[in-house]
């Protein structure tokens, strides 16, 4: 590895644990992210001085999160490995997977929590609160689920929108403030 892929490789799988998935599975994806051939598990394993058990379980995770395929070579009975897609998505893959596995088991419990009759008036209070905590996971949800569905151009440019919308907002705010008042 160079020293600039090396130090990718490195910080990612470092963010791969913050992300949901170890450091090796991190290291391994950004090292097929980086390379512009596929790669067989045994490159995966030199390069990354890991062992070929330990490649062949982050293949299944990375395959489990959709975020790899394998590619045949003709005439060649190894496995090539490759990572599926632009970088756009590989974060909607990723900010999907984390939903499924941290915000609908939340969206669950939440639900199944308010449909249950307070028995004082603490627990009225609390489902008040978790009333409001599930309304806000199910926005960012909806949300998030129509920014999946957006071409990466589409969704470039919402991001390069940025803070001027919350600029827009709140000219908004005041607009619609000075005609309540006036």
């Amino acid at each position: 590895m160079t020293p600039i892929v090396e130090s990718f490789v490195l910080h990612f799988g470092e963010m791969g644990s913050r992300w949901g998935f170890n450091r090796t599975v991190g290291q391994m994806y950004a090292l097929l992210v980086v390379n512009k051939e596929p790669l067989t598990a045994n490159q995966l394993a030199e390069t990354l001085n890991i062992s070929r058990g330990n490649v062949s379980m982050g293949i299944k995770e990375l395959m489990s999160w959709q975020l790899i395929n394998t590619k045949h070579v003709p005439g060649d009975r190894k496995e090539y490995y490759q990572a599926l897609g632009s970088i756009w998505d590989m974060a909607i893959k990723v900010f999907e997977e984390r939903r499924k596995r941290e915000v609908d088991p939340t969206l669950t419990m939440l639900r199944d929590v308010l449909l249950q009759t307070p028995a004082n008036e603490q627990e009225a209070y609390a489902q008040e609160k978790l009333h409001e905590i599930h309304d806000l996971l199910e926005t960012v949800t909806t949300w998030s689920k129509e920014l999946q569905s957006m071409s990466p151009e589409k969704l470039n440019t919402l991001m390069k929108l940025g803070s001027g919308v919350g600029k827009v907002l709140e000219f908004k705010d005041k607009v619609m403030s000075s005609v309540n008042s006036g």
